[in-house]
């Protein structure tokens, strides 16, 4: 997303960028901001969301299609199974922003990758809306639906799905054969994307020559070599030994770092939705539960459920500087500072060195706020602060 920090702003405005969740974009210090109006245009256009879900329902049954004459209020536990219908994906409704990392997390069977099927109609929705741009994709001509698939979208599976008899080159190609892309074309984008993940020198190897970890990264390759507006990534390393899983992911920031696509991210790891999310959606008997970003599931669950999927997760691995700082704009302390962005786990070791206030800097290098050492020691020691107090997930 466009981004920027006009510390000037009228409250109005702030509060419109605020509600938007854009990212900052630090201008250099002038004496005003003279563009302000252009800057701000531009973040808004940008922040029209990339994907909008309207109460999807996905619903199994003999007599599925019955279920669109169920009032809403009469769509229960006990009227499904009187019906013998299994509703999969419950009512589900979010926006994912354009450049966002969205992840659907939650335990086996809680309908989280039939929601993702059903967002690009592999598996199709009962009842809802799933907008991209202007168009409803429940409404479009299958031929329209194909055309959306091989241009908009990228998917990555846990099971990788590459073609045997092609090499690493052949499968990174394939969708651009598909969309009737020339040869030499094709085959340019190919060679950057295997040097994007890494597998330079291992462009005319089979499949069955790779490990499972370099396969993955063909399969990531190769949901990208259409620049897809969204991509899928259903449990992409689920199947993998952890080291890799671990050096995938590390693989994955590193991509989105370069390339800032829409990603939405289906998982049942907390710790890898924690590392990689903007924001998490997690889901219990294919109902979304609580939406929020990882800070706010910890701190603040919405509900039971919720406070039992995170009880393990440390707060100091979530909770941010901003979230307990105290703002200010002149700490007038010696100390090196910290980033307001950075959690309590990230500067533990500073935490245990020394007494007193920390000075606390935003992205632009600016005092933003001081950080009371003496609470964040607690939040490191496991104490949840800000479940105990009034405080906002910043």
């Amino acid at each position: 997303p466009f981004a920027f920090a006009l510390p000037e702003l009228t409250q109005p405005l702030a509060q419109i960028i605020s509600e938007a969740g854009l990212k900052q974009y630090h201008t250099a210090e002038t004496e005003k901001y003279p563009h302000v109006t252009y800057f701000f245009n531009a973040a808004i256009e940008e922040k029209i969301n990339a994907l909008e879900v309207e109460n999807v329902w996905k619903v199994f049954g003999t007599h599925s299609a019955a279920f669109k004459s169920i009032d809403s209020e009469q769509r229960t536990p006990e009227e499904f199974a009187r019906r013998g219908l299994v509703p999969a994906v419950r009512n589900a409704s979010f926006n994912v922003g354009k450049g966002e990392v969205f992840v659907i997390m939650g335990l086996s069977g809680s309908g989280k990758s039939t929601l993702v099927r059903c967002l690009t109609r592999l598996v199709e929705p009962t009842a809802g809306a799933i907008k991209l741009g202007q168009e409803n994709l429940l409404e479009v001509s299958e031929k329209r639906l194909v055309e959306i698939r091989r241009s908009q979208f990228g998917m990555v599976f846990q099971h990788f799905a590459l073609l045997p008899n092609r090499t690493v080159m052949g499968n990174i190609m394939f969708p651009l054969e598909v969309q009737g892309i020339e040869k030499s074309k094709a085959e340019a984008r190919a060679k950057d994307l295997i040097l994007m993940v890494g597998l330079n020198g291992k462009e005319r190897r089979f499949p069955t020559e790779l490990s499972g970890g370099q396969q993955q990264r063909v399969g990531i390759a190769r949901s990208l070599a259409t620049d897809p507006a969204i991509w899928f990534l259903d449990e992409p390393f689920s199947a993998l030994d952890p080291l890799i899983r671990s050096d995938l992911q590390d693989e994955l920031i590193r991509l989105q770092a370069t390339l800032a696509k829409t990603i939405v991210f289906i998982t049942h790891d907390l710790d890898e939705a924690i590392r990689i999310a903007d924001r998490i959606a997690i889901m219990e008997n294919g109902q979304i539960v609580q939406i929020g970003t990882a800070e706010q599931l910890v701190t603040k669950p919405a509900t039971d459920y919720v406070r039992r999927f995170v009880s393990k997760v440390s707060p100091a691995k979530v909770t941010r500087v901003a979230s307990l700082m105290q703002p200010t704009t002149s700490a007038g302390l010696s100390i090196d500072p910290v980033s307001e962005s950075a959690t309590i786990a990230d500067i533990g070791p500073i935490l245990v060195r020394g007494t007193g206030y920390i000075p606390v800097v935003n992205t632009a290098g600016a005092i933003s706020g001081v950080l009371d050492r003496a609470l964040a020691l607690q939040v490191l020691a496991g104490r949840n602060i800000l479940a105990e107090s009034n405080r906002t997930p910043q």
